[in-house]
Formats: C-alpha cells, sequence, structure tokens
C-alpha cells in the first residue's frame, strides 16, 4: 500500500519519480518530472526536469536533463543543459556535455567532458552533435 505522507521534492513538470535502493531496472524512462535515482537502472533517462543519483544510485546507460546532481555511480553519457554537481562519493565515467559543473574534493572523475553554453542534447534522428560544425570550415564573405 501507498501512503501519502510524504513531502513531494520540488519539481518541475509533475510529480516527481523515485527508484529505492534495491530496486533494479532495465530499460528507458522518459518524463517531464524530476527523478531520484537510489537503485540501478540499465537504460537511458529523458527528462526536462533533475537528475538526482543517490550515494547508492547506478544509471549505466544515457542521460539528457536540465540539472543533475550526483552522489553515486554514474557509466555512460551524460547530457546536462544546465549545472551538472558531483559530489564527494561520485563516480563518473563516460562522456559528459555540460553548461556548469561543480565538483566536490574526493569526487571520480574519468569522462572526457565538454563544457559551454552551446552544449546541447543529441538531436531525436541520433545523428551526433556537432557545435558550430557549418561554420567552422565556412570561407570569408567579401562585400
Amino acid at each position: 500500500m501507498f501512503s501519502d505522507n510524504k513531502k513531494p521534492m520540488e519539481s518541475f513538470g509533475g510529480q516527481p519519480n523515485r527508484i529505492e535502493k534495491n530496486t533494479v531496472i532495465k530499460g528507458n524512462i522518459t518524463s517531464q518530472a524530476d527523478f531520484r535515482i537510489d537503485g540501478k537502472l540499465d537504460g537511458n533517462v529523458k527528462t526536462s526536469g533533475k537528475v538526482v543519483i543517490g550515494k547508492d544510485g547506478l544509471i549505466k546507460g544515457k542521460v539528457e536533463c536540465v540539472n543533475a546532481d550526483i552522489e553515486g555511480n554514474f557509466d555512460g553519457e551524460l547530457f546536462v543543459s544546465e549545472l551538472l554537481s558531483l559530489k564527494s562519493s561520485a563516480k563518473i565515467e563516460g562522456t559528459v556535455n555540460v553548461s556548469k559543473l561543480s565538483v566536490e574534493p574526493g569526487a571520480t572523475f574519468n569522462a572526457s567532458c565538454s563544457m559551454g553554453k552551446g552544449v546541447a542534447s543529441p538531436s531525436a534522428n541520433g545523428a551526433a552533435h556537432k557545435i558550430g560544425a557549418n561554420k567552422a570550415n565556412e570561407p570569408a564573405k567579401v562585400s
């Protein structure tokens, strides 16, 4: 049975979602709300909210979100359009694309990282994203 006596987390687009400790999920998740993972997820997460990986949490896959706080483990591709905050217990492997990055001392960050305001999530057609790729090789215009 579920009870409604818990205080809700602040969320962007609806009720927040939570994957509890000792829960393992294999598959993809799409949501408009915040997500907190204290269990294990083998798959992808796409949300217009915030992703929090708790101290015992693990995600293996691709994550696309606005903000992220990581205390646990992440292995894969991470696209954060605003702020990625890594706590001292965080362990990150893979590829990270982020606008802003905050790392506490003690965090393990073994990832290739792209930063800047132009960083965007991959396009819907699955093509690899390149920032300003069309403009880099354009010839100068003469007026």
